[in-house]
């Protein structure tokens, strides 16, 4: 897991091709002019789904990890929590190999908050609790860049 500003971007080249060129478009876009659902970068090498929804309490919402993709996420409106934990410590609840989704049940390591401008990668190893409230409810816009490792 990196968690950093989007600002820092540049400092986490190097790791793999595909996040490098992540990165350079991250660089040159605007997170706003993103149109709702699948933007495309580089096929199914790297696009980003934009979306929005409400947060909610930590015990409503579900873990989720990816075997083929690492995530960038990225909040354009709005704040939330996001719960980390090792993907290892966790129970494997269901799996869509189709879309690279793994639902998971356990306990959060920690949390950290996202308000615009922040950024966190998660790796495969990271089981990620995303639309936790942050402060209470709030619509969130937000944008996820999946990255084909």
């Amino acid at each position: 897991m990196i968690y950093t500003k989007i600002k820092y971007l540049d400092h986490y080249r190097g790791i793999c091709p595909n996040l490098d060129r992540a990165i350079e478009y991250l660089a040159g876009c605007g997170l706003a002019s993103l149109k709702p659902g699948r933007n495309e970068v580089d096929g199914d090498r790297i696009f980003i789904n934009r979306f929005g929804y409400e947060t909610k309490p930590a015990w409503e919402a579900s873990f989720e990890a990816h075997d083929q993709y690492l995530d960038i996420h990225l909040v354009i409106a709005g704040r939330e929590r996001i719960g980390i934990a090792d993907r290892a410590s966790m129970r494997e609840t269901d799996r869509d190999e189709a879309n690279d989704g793994i639902a998971l049940e356990g306990a959060a390591e920690q949390y950290v908050s996202m308000e615009p401008g922040d950024v966190l990668i998660a790796f495969p190893e990271d089981a990620h609790q995303v639309k936790v409230e942050s402060g209470g409810s709030c619509q969130v816009q937000k944008a996820v860049v999946k990255v084909l490792l």
